[in-house]
C-alpha cells in the first residue's frame, strides 16, 4: 500500500477520536468523574490506560506538553478519580457522543470491529507505550465503545510513531509546534497556549529552528518544507502496517464505514477548524 493511505485513514480516525476532546457531553463527564478543569480531566483521561502514573511518563509519553502543565494535573488527578474508572468513563461518553452524532452508529460498528481488531492485533507495540496501554482496556460490552476504543488505539499508535521520528530527528520540547505552525493550517497563539509553552519557550524554539535554516520570519523555507515532508512522510511509513495487513478491501470497507460517522461528527460542529491537533475537515 502507500504509505500516504494511512494519513487518510488516520484523519478518520482522528475525527472520531476527538469527540472525547470537543463533544459537550465528554467535557460534561470529566467533571462527573471528578476531575478539575478541563486539563486534569484531558491528562486524566488520556493518561488513564497508563495506570496512576506521574507527571514524567505523561510528560515523556504525550510529548510537545510543558512539562509543569502536566504537572498541575497529575498526580493529583488520582485523587480524584482511579484510572480504571477514567478508562471506563471516558469511553463510554465518547460512546454516548457518536450516538448523538449518528443514531445508526451501532450497526456501522459491529460491520467495522473485525477489520479494526485485525489492525489493532497485526500491529507491533514496541515502543508504543499509548497505542500498547489502550489495546489493554478492549473489549467493552458496547460494539460502540470497543469501535472508538479502536479507533483510538490506531490514534496513539500513528502518535507514539510520529513522536519516535521527532525524537530521531533531533526534535522536542516546543520545537515541533513551531514547525508545525510554520507550516500553515495552524493558529501559532492558540496552539502554543493549548500546550502550555511561554512566549520565550516559542522564540527560544523559533530560534532554533531558525539556525537550522528552517523557519525564518514564522514560516518554512525550502529546506523546512522538505524537511517538514520528510517528517510527516515518515510518520505515514511507521503508521502504514496495521492498515497493510487488513489489505485493500479492508482499508476500503474502513474507509468506507467511517466516512459517514465522521462526517456526522463534524455535521455536529463539536470541532473548530482550524484546531490544535492539526485534524482537517476531511468530509
Amino acid at each position: 500500500m502507500d504509505p500516504a493511505e494511512s494519513r487518510d485513514i488516520w484523519h478518520l480516525l482522528e475525527t472520531v477520536h476527538a469527540v472525547t476532546y470537543f463533544a459537550p457531553g465528554c467535557r460534561d463527564a470529566h467533571s462527573a468523574l471528578g476531575f478539575k478543569g478541563f486539563w486534569m480531566g484531558y491528562f486524566g483521561t488520556r493518561g488513564a490506560p497508563l495506570g496512576p502514573v506521574g507527571p514524567g511518563v505523561v510528560t515523556a509519553s504525550f510529548a510537545g506538553f510543558e512539562p509543569g502543565m502536566v504537572q498541575r494535573a497529575l498526580p493529583d488527578a488520582w485523587q480524584c478519580c482511579l484510572p480504571e474508572a477514567a478508562v471506563d468513563g471516558r469511553t463510554a461518553a465518547a460512546a454516548t457522543a457518536l450516538r448523538r452524532a449518528l443514531p445508526e452508529v451501532e450497526g456501522l460498528a459491529l460491520d467495522l470491529l473485525g477489520i479494526l481488531d485485525r489492525a489493532v492485533e497485526s500491529a507491533d507495540p514496541t515502543g508504543r507505550t499509548l497505542f500498547a496501554a489502550n489495546t489493554d482496556v478492549i473489549p467493552f460490552e458496547d460494539p460502540v465503545a470497543d469501535l472508538w476504543q479502536m479507533c483510538t488505539a490506531l490514534r496513539e499508535h500513528r502518535g507514539d510513531g510520529h513522536v519516535a521520528v521527532l525524537v530521531s530527528e533531533g526534535l522536542g520540547g516546543c520545537e515541533p509546534h513551531v514547525l508545525a505552525a510554520a507550516g500553515g493550517g495552524i493558529d501559532p497563539e492558540r496552539l502554543r497556549e493549548s500546550r502550555g509553552w511561554s512566549e520565550i519557550d516559542w522564540k527560544e524554539a523559533a530560534t532554533t529552528l531558525s539556525a537550522a535554516g528552517l523557519i525564518d520570519d514564522g514560516h518554512l523555507t525550502e529546506r523546512g518544507r522538505v524537511f517538514h515532508g520528510h517528517v510527516e512522510a515518515r510518520t505515514d511509513e511507521l503508521a502504514a502496517p496495521p492498515y497493510a495487513a487488513i489489505g485493500e478491501e479492508g482499508r476500503n470497507r474502513l474507509r468506507d464505514g467511517l466516512i459517514p460517522l465522521a462526517a456526522a461528527v463534524i455535521e455536529a460542529d463539536w470541532i473548530p477548524f482550524p484546531n490544535p491537533i492539526g485534524l482537517p475537515r476531511v468530509v
